[in-house]
């Protein structure tokens, strides 16, 4: 939302961004051209919404607005603004960004009124084709609506110079390097990347690169650490040193980098793995691809269409569970197989980020489309 705003912002359109709250960030501020505002509410409609609600249905009401943009369900940008929703005259759309809740009970009743709700909304766009979400739309006879993907901002994948981000980690420039990223969270797959990552049979030696950061405060930091003792999983940094303890065969790093070096990070790894258990549509497989680093993932979200549109990688199909959760023997058989090809490897990777260039999935790109969703001319958009 960030790319999309400050890039209208760029073709001269005037942006407001309502949001939450944030510590160091002031209630009415302006970032890069971008107008935002931030409201202290939390929750949504099932769980029950706290915070100063009429003040956000007021700038939807009289903030003359040309258009309003609102993402993702189940939160309270979205679900505080149906009841004023039918007042407002300008043009209305809307990213459902997935319905997490669909296949909930506690959402069960939440679900069964999202129809009335949706029609009230001039265009829908989703990232994915084949995803719930756009299948729920479907089912419910709703046509106005547009797929337009994820992307990458092209402006840090403009070459692929990795600029010595091995040496300042201290790899082993004769090592191959896996990279995963995603918070500290079970459902991001780490624990089985590690893991799998132990098995592996691999020809040549190798480093693992976990970036991911640690979300929430104290106590709920704290909270999951016992949920994941209880689930089986030794504390991540644990379970990396373990399994790293022949740094000349294979090392593991946990870490959380800048976002620049991150992206140096994307450009000199040689696979990307991603193993998350539930997605919607998983960013960092487009900026894998953007990276020319081939990836292995999970079928988590959309990553089927994703290694689709890009010819980027493989993905390993679901199980019969309901989650992409993967066994840890298969990851590991197929980081061995990949890896034991490195010209194709390097080959997939260069392909499928001529793809990323210049088949549009890219902000540029993106953002020109929501700017004709939205309004062709210089307008007023929250």
């Amino acid at each position: 939302m960030r790319q999309i705003a400050e890039r209208l912002v760029s073709a001269g359109v005037d942006v407001t961004v309502a949001t939450s709250t944030h510590p160091e960030r002031a209630i009415d501020t302006i970032r890069n051209g971008v107008r935002v505002l931030s409201f202290p509410i939390k929750g949504n409609l099932v769980k029950g919404m706290k915070g100063p609600l009429r003040e956000y249905q007021t700038l939807l009401q009289e903030g003359n607005f040309d258009a309003i943009l609102i993402k993702a369900a189940q939160q309270w940008t979205f679900d505080a603004a149906i009841d004023v929703l039918l007042s407002l005259e300008c043009r209305k759309l809307f990213i459902p960004c997935g319905f997490s809740g669909l296949s909930s009970n506690e959402y069960k009743e939440y679900y069964r009124q999202m129809p009335a709700w949706l029609v009230l909304f001039n265009h829908l766009i989703f990232y994915s084709n084949e995803y719930q979400d756009t299948n729920f739309a479907r089912r419910h006879g709703l046509k106005n609506f547009t797929i337009i993907p994820n992307g990458v901002d092209e402006r840090e994948f403009i070459d692929l110079n990795d600029h010595a981000v091995r040496s300042r980690l201290g790899i082993d420039s004769s090592h191959d390097v896996l990279l995963s990223v995603g918070s500290q969270i079970a459902g991001k797959g780490h624990w089985e990347v590690i893991r799998a990552f132990g098995k592996a049979r691999l020809n040549r030696p190798a480093t693992l690169v976990i970036n991911a950061n640690t979300p929430g405060n104290v106590i709920a930091r704290i909270k999951r650490h016992i949920k994941h003792a209880l689930s089986g999983r030794w504390p991540l940094p644990l379970l990396a040193w373990w399994y790293g303890r022949q740094p000349e065969l294979k090392h593991v790093i946990l870490i959380d980098l800048p976002r620049e070096e991150l992206v140096n990070l994307y450009k000199t790894a040689d696979l990307f793995v991603l193993a998350s258990h539930f997605e919607y549509s998983p960013l960092v497989l487009f900026e894998a691809a953007a990276s020319a680093t081939t990836f292995l993932a999970s079928s988590a979200g959309n990553s089927e269409e994703i290694a689709f549109w890009t010819s980027g990688g493989k993905v390993i199909p679901r199980g019969n569970g309901v989650s992409a959760e993967l066994s840890v023997c298969e990851l590991a058989h197929q980081m061995e197989s990949l890896l034991a090809n490195p010209e194709q490897l390097y080959a997939m990777g260069r392909g499928a980020r001529e793809k990323i260039l210049c088949n549009g999935y890219t902000w540029d790109a993106i953002t020109k489309q929501y700017l004709h969703l939205m309004v062709d001319f210089d307008k007023r958009v929250l």
